[in-house]
Parts: C-alpha cells; sequence; structure tokens
C-alpha cells in the first residue's frame, strides 16, 4: 500500500465500499469528494494498475461495465492500512456530518 497514490488508495476505498463498483459509479464518488472532474484518461489507468498489483479484480457486467472487487490482498492491505491510521487518529474527534 505503501506504493500507492492517495488517488489509488481513495479508489480501493470506493471498490471495497461500492456494490458492484463499475467505473462510472467509482468515478462520480470520486467527483464528487474532489469536487472536480475526474478524467477518464486518469481513472482508468490508475483503477488498471491496481488490478496490475493485485489489489483488484476486474471483471465483466456485460459489453460495455466492467465491475471491480478488492482482492484478499487489497482487502488486507486495507485492513492493515485501517490499523496503521488508528495508531495515530484514535484521539482525532469524528466531527457529525
Amino acid at each position: 500500500m505503501f506504493d500507492l497514490t492517495g488517488f489509488q488508495r481513495d479508489i480501493l476505498y470506493l471498490v471495497a465500499g461500492l456494490d458492484d463498483p463499475h467505473g462510472l459509479a467509482i468515478k462520480d464518488e470520486l467527483e464528487s469528494y474532489y469536487e472536480d472532474e475526474i478524467h477518464h484518461g486518469r481513472l482508468y489507468p490508475n483503477l488498471d494498475e491496481l488490478v496490475e498489483k493485485g489489489l483488484v479484480n476486474k471483471g465483466k457486467q456485460d459489453r460495455r461495465t466492467n465491475i471491480y472487487k478488492l482482492t484478499d490482498r487489497g482487502t488486507r492491505e486495507l485492513e492493515n492500512r485501517r490499523e496503521w491510521e488508528q495508531q495515530y487518529c484514535q484521539d482525532v474527534p469524528v466531527q457529525p456530518a
């Protein structure tokens, strides 16, 4: 996980949290979070890199739509990241939304 960009980590969190995440759903969530347009030329190469690193599996929903799912390794990496963050953020108060 240490060799991922923050953008790639954000993608991993979305793949973990969305039901049957596909590229456009991930793109929409990223645009909402970043409050900026996310171009396909940024999103899909990063998704492909996560697939190449063995953190995400890519499958087909239909002829035009790919579905992404965390691998076991991707799940472990997110769990490890969460534990690491908790060491440093456990005293940070959570503000209501």
